[in-house]
């Protein structure tokens, strides 16, 4: 027999804040990946309604939905739940860190002739 709204047990307040802020996270999340809630919603084979529903807290999300809306937004289950830190990012940007490693693939001298254009433009921005 399907479960009907009328079976659900009401949510208490504790519930109704954690849905609320979990709505939050995955709206945030899934802003940082530049997704709209179509392209995210069309993703998960949901409609976009419901993904609205879901990013105000005004519906509950399914736990079998969890998994797919961690792999769509490239996070563990954990940083979706809000259950693991948000690791901070060190190290060079990627783009940076793009162009290091073709910079570290070059002869070197070119290396050394890009270290001293960087030095270069480094010192001006010193100034």
């Amino acid at each position: 027999m399907a479960e009907t709204t009328a079976m659900r047990p009401a949510l208490t307040e504790e519930e109704k804040e954690f849905f609320r802020s979990f709505g939050a996270r995955l709206a945030e999340l899934r802003k940082e990946r530049g997704l709209t809630q179509v392209h995210l919603a069309e993703r998960l084979e949901i409609t976009q309604q419901q993904l609205a529903s879901y990013e105000v807290g005004r519906r509950r999300v399914p736990v079998s939905l969890l998994a797919p809306l961690a792999d769509a937004l490239a996070v563990s289950v954990e940083e979706l739940l809000g259950a693991a830190p948000k690791a901070k990012k060190r190290g060079p940007a990627p783009k940076l860190e793009r162009h290091l490693e073709r910079i570290s693939q070059l002869p070197r001298a070119r290396q050394r002739f890009v270290l001293q254009v960087l030095d270069s433009v480094l010192q001006q921005e010193a100034r």
